[in-house]
């Protein structure tokens, strides 16, 4: 069978995380939606997408399909049932597709003509950028879980200051010594040659990706995610990074969700709370308005290729969108269009051009290429958002 990961109606929700991605390429807990997807169904999968974001994501048709909406993680009863779909069989949760058998080149789907089957457990939904870091403890657990059944840890160093050890699991070349792990909170998951620096302090649930590293001294709270190949420092609390992010040095990122190829400069912090202790409200692109979380904590969004400078402040619930650069004194606006340059005395447009001779260079470090379609990609959603710059 062939397996086709759709957007859905989430998409627009979840900017700016989804201009330069499907929805099945967030990472929330350890893995991608997509690898997910993948570990639970024994399969690839392809994607059905925007089309400006089809040729470096694309999608592979054949005569049978399986559409699967990817804002649901899988789970082992969900994955069960969408690999016992049969033709005019649709999988729903709560009025919402879940997922839904095709055949190639099938225009229209009318699923008063399909055979609905409800699923009625619980199972998680990414349906608002928040949720990707309000989630990500029982995203965690649960690839935890996945990741790690049936197989053995490598051991843990004797330096290491333990708590809960049956909790950890360390990957083949991962360093670490003299730190403090406390798995009694949640799993702690070490991933392949990754690193932890001496003193550092770590409470679960957490997980270190491949090649990513924790800094000297860093103190980690529970539910976060350093992606592939990122560096953390300083105090972080229930964050995700998707990959090939920085945030190295001393400062606080909380209940914060930081793309690919972003960087956090020295000694810069972001709110989480509001002073009044107030419900926070969060840039909607889908609604080109403030909209309500329902969350007390929740701190920055930002978007691939965002950097900031040394000293940065971000207020409560800031959205910041791609390439966009920020420097400068005071609190910038909790809305930053995308290849916005500046801060709290204003912002310029950061041009499509430097922003891409930036990328190259940063990309290139890290041994990635800067191809043609994350050019392409990149000079799309400069246009698309040009209306939210001043020009």
């Amino acid at each position: 069978m062939n397996y086709i990961l759709f957007d859905g109606t989430v998409r627009n929700a979840l900017l700016p995380f989804t201009f330069t991605r499907p929805v099945a390429d967030i990472r929330v807990g350890i893995l991608t939606i997509r690898e997910k997807w993948e570990k639970y169904l024994g399969y690839t999968t392809t994607t059905l997408t925007e089309e400006y974001l089809m040729e470096k994501f694309p999608m592979v048709e054949m005569e049978e399909n399986v559409m699967i909406n990817a804002s649901f993680l899988p789970n082992e009863i969900l994955a069960e049932m969408v690999t016992s779909l049969e033709a005019n069989q649709a999988i729903f949760c709560n009025d919402e597709v879940v997922a839904f058998y095709s055949k190639e080149n099938q225009e229209e789907v009318d699923f008063d003509e399909y055979e609905i089957i409800e699923y009625a457990q619980d199972c998680i939904q990414i349906q608002h950028t928040w949720d990707i870091f309000s989630k990500n403890d029982a995203a965690l657990r649960e690839d935890f879980e996945l990741i790690t059944e049936g197989r053995f840890s490598q051991p843990i160093p004797k330096s290491v200051n333990v708590i809960a050890p049956e909790n950890i699991f360390i990957e083949e070349g991962a360093k670490l010594e003299f730190v403090t792990l406390n798995a009694s909170t949640g799993p702690i998951y070490i991933g392949k040659n990754s690193e932890i620096m001496e003193g550092s302090v770590i409470r679960g649930p957490f997980a270190l990706c491949e090649e990513a590293q924790v800094k000297l001294a860093t103190k980690v709270y529970g539910a976060t995610t350093v992606g592939p190949h990122s560096r953390i420092g300083g105090e972080v609390n229930n964050s995700v990074l998707f990959g090939y992010s920085n945030k190295g040095h001393d400062g606080f990122l909380g209940n914060s969700v930081l793309g690919e190829w972003c960087n956090i400069g020295a000694d810069s912090n972001n709110s989480n709370l509001k002073n009044n202790y107030e419900e926070v409200k969060l840039w909607s692109y889908e609604t080109e308005g403030f909209a309500r979380t329902g969350l007390q904590f929740c701190g920055l969004m930002m978007g691939d290729h965002s950097k900031c400078g040394i000293n940065t402040m971000f207020n409560t619930g800031t959205v910041v969108g791609v390439s966009a650069n920020i420097f400068g004194s005071g609190f910038p606006r909790n809305f930053v269009p995308s290849f916005s340059w500046g801060g709290a005395s204003g912002f310029t447009t950061y041009m499509a051009s430097k922003a891409f001779q930036t990328a190259k260079i940063v990309m290139s470090r890290r041994h990635v290429e800067f191809t043609d379609q994350d050019a392409a990609i990149l000079e799309y959603v400069f246009e698309e958002t040009k209306k939210y710059r001043k020009e």
